[in-house]
C-alpha cells in the first residue's frame, strides 16, 4: 500500500464520492466477540471482514474488522491478564471518552426485532421528536449504541430540538 502524499489518484467506477464519509471506529474491547453478536445482529449485512493477531507496543493483541464493504468497526482486544485491561467507560460519569457510536437506519423498528431476536434489550429510548426515533442499547462488551431513524430529510427539521 501506498502512503505517500504522492499517490496515485484512486481508481473509479464513475460513481460520485461523498466528500467525507467515516469510514470505521477502531476501539478497543476487553473481549470481541460480545461485539461481533451485537452488530451483525443489528446489520445483517454486516460480516467479519477480517481478523488478525499481531502485537502491538510490546502487547499481545487481536483484532477484526466487522462490517461491510463500506463501513466497519476495528475492534481490539490485548491479551493482557484481566486485572490489567481495563473496562469500558462508566457511561454515567463525565469521564473522557465514547459515549455511543450512533447509525442512522432506514427502519428502526426493524433493527428493534432483529435485536430482540438475538437476545438484546433496548437501555433506553431518547425523547419524543417529531422528527425522529432514537433507542439506545448496549452491547455485552459495556459500548453503547444508538440507531435513529428520520421521518424528513430536512436538516433543519432533523437537527432541531423541537
Amino acid at each position: 500500500m501506498n502512503n505517500s502524499r504522492n499517490a496515485t489518484a484512486p481508481e473509479t467506477t464513475g460513481a460520485k464520492s461523498p466528500a467525507m464519509r467515516l469510514e470505521h471506529a477502531n476501539i478497543v474491547v476487553t473481549a470481541i466477540e460480545p461485539t461481533i453478536a451485537f452488530v451483525t445482529a443489528a446489520f445483517p449485512g454486516w460480516r467479519v471482514r477480517n481478523r488478525g493477531n499481531e502485537p502491538f507496543a510490546g502487547m499481545p493483541r487481536e483484532w477484526v474488522h466487522v462490517g461491510d464493504d463500506d463501513n466497519y468497526l476495528a475492534l481490539t482486544a490485548y491479551g493482557l491478564p484481566p486485572e490489567k485491561k481495563g473496562r469500558a467507560r462508566d457511561l454515567k460519569s463525565s469521564a473522557p471518552g465514547l459515549a455511543h457510536i450512533g447509525f442512522e437506519v432506514a427502519d428502526i423498528d426493524a433493527v428493534v426485532a432483529r435485536l430482540k431476536a438475538a437476545g438484546f434489550e433496548a437501555d433506553h429510548w431518547g425523547p419524543d421528536h417529531p422528527w425522529r426515533r432514537n433507542v439506545y442499547y448496549l452491547d455485552g462488551e459495556g459500548l453503547e449504541f444508538e440507531f435513529v431513524e428520520y421521518a424528513s430529510a430536512d436538516p433543519a427539521k432533523r437537527n432541531s430540538d423541537a
